[in-house]
């Protein structure tokens, strides 16, 4: 598997005929690191004071998690790492393997240590292994039969299990930057020998199609060589016309899903229009269901706004019935009107926070019931045990207000909901303060 590329040697810009099959083998592949200089865009591991470049001359190598997306170079650091120490490089994939296989390899790395030369297993897609496939590998962790490289594209946290977390050190490869995959241009047209047959925009527009993946950058580049004409240079949508587009690097069952839910969630609620619009679009242009968008705008709307702004559930439920009636694509402006109207509005949490509170009450006090007073007695049996004695009309008391307690009598009155003086809730909160005063009058001169 093929990954980032680059060097900082000047001798690197002459073709590397590694075997007779140089011709028919990728771009991607030609060009892989073959020290870890070479590797592009993962200085924080590999350059000077990384961490990879620490723990090699250090002379001990230690069982590893590269977690990072696609193109990264995880495979080609496996391999490195390997050469660097001069162990044995076994790899197997968790998509193709299963418990037979790995016992395969565990066995042939004890043969191995025997004769004095040590293991490093790499396990590309590791999250893609269960529980019981993962148990399998602690024990030839912890007696030094193999040291473990695993690549996964997931957050470690989530899919790796904790036993074999504490038993290798996770190292976060990032994205490349424009500046890195540009890295990587260069050193295939160097490789080449040959110009990309771009303009300015049009080699822009490569770099971005790429997303940030260096072998996706490379595989691009050979692309546009293969389709230009001789003597063509391609501007911006001529390389878009032959090329297509790459589609972003998003799982909606995984991290890109609810990274990107997340950052449209605090961009509205950071009153931010213009970033929870950016962070829609992206959604919805990397295939996310439009109607999972309307049912988290509405989540914002109760959570975010509340009662600051009650029209704001009214837009989000508008928008999601304009989607169903309207459908692809052009219901899509309905939700980038609601996450514009949201992000525009008056936030308060004062709904969300009175709710939460009034569960945790309701949970810490049982089945307590309501006072007597507000019961309803259709019997005579229950008229006999008081219910709906003392019970006062709202309607038929001054301004329809009698001022009652409608807790449970062993619980007291409670206060939940505290409205801001945002939006609709300045009005709400004089409200309150009205009902209040009302109140403790009648608790005066009930006591009187």
């Amino acid at each position: 598997m093929a990954d980032l590329f680059g060097s900082t040697e000047p001798d690197h810009g002459a073709r590397r005929v590694v075997d007779d099959d140089w011709v028919g083998r990728p771009l991607a592949d030609r060009l892989r690191p073959r020290v870890l200089s070479e590797v592009v865009g993962q200085e924080h591991l590999t350059g000077p004071d990384g961490v990879l470049s620490r723990m090699l001359a250090s002379g001990t190598l230690g069982s590893l998690i590269l977690w990072g997306p696609p193109g990264t170079g995880k495979t080609t650091l496996a391999r490195l790492l390997a050469n660097e120490t001069e162990f044995a490089f076994e790899q197997i994939s968790a998509i193709f393997s299963g418990v037979a296989d790995l016992k395969k390899v565990f066995e042939a790395a004890r043969m191995r240590r025997r004769s004095g030369r040590r293991t490093l297993l790499f396990v590309d897609e590791i999250h893609r292994f269960n529980r019981a496939q993962q148990d399998s590998f602690l024990p030839v962790l912890e007696d030094g039969t193999v040291v473990l490289v695993g690549a996964t594209t997931e957050n470690p946290s989530f899919e790796l299990n904790a036993a074999l977390l504490s038993r290798a050190r996770v190292l976060v490869l990032h994205p490349h930057t424009q500046a890195s995959l540009a890295q990587l241009l260069e050193r295939a047209e160097q490789a080449e020998g040959r110009e990309l047959p771009l303009d300015e925009t049009a080699r822009l527009s490569l770099l971005r199609m790429a997303d940030g993946d260096g072998r996706a950058v490379l595989t691009l580049a050979e692309e546009a060589w293969r389709a230009a004409r001789p003597g063509e240079r391609l501007d911006e949508a001529a390389l878009q016309r032959v090329l297509q587009r790459r589609a972003p690097i998003y799982d909606k069952s995984q991290d890109g899903h609810y990274n990107l839910i997340s950052a449209l969630h605090k961009s509205v609620r950071g009153s931010d229009p213009d970033a929870a619009l950016y962070y829609l679009c992206r959604m919805l242009d990397a295939g996310e269901d439009p109607l999972f968008l309307a049912r988290r705008l509405v989540r914002m709307a109760v959570e975010d706004i509340g009662l600051a702004d009650p029209q704001a559930l009214v837009v989000c439920n508008a928008a999601k019935d304009a989607y169903d009636f309207l459908g692809s694509p052009e219901g899509e402006l309905a939700l980038a009107q609601a996450a514009i109207y949201l992000a525009s509005a008056p936030k308060s949490n004062a709904v969300y926070v009175a709710y939460k509170s009034a569960v945790r009450t309701a949970k810490q006090n049982g089945s307590l019931p309501p006072p007597a007073h507000i019961l309803n007695a259709p019997t005579k049996l229950m008229k006999s045990e008081g219910y709906g004695q003392g019970y006062e009309y709202d309607h038929d008391a001054p301004g329809a207000f009698s001022g009652q307690d409608y807790f449970p009598e062993r619980l007291g009155r409670r206060t939940f909901y505290e409205p801001t003086d945002r939006g609709a809730e300045r009005e709400i909160g004089r409200r309150l303060q009205h009902w209040d005063a009302r109140r403790r009058e009648r608790d005066d001169r009930s006591r009187d």
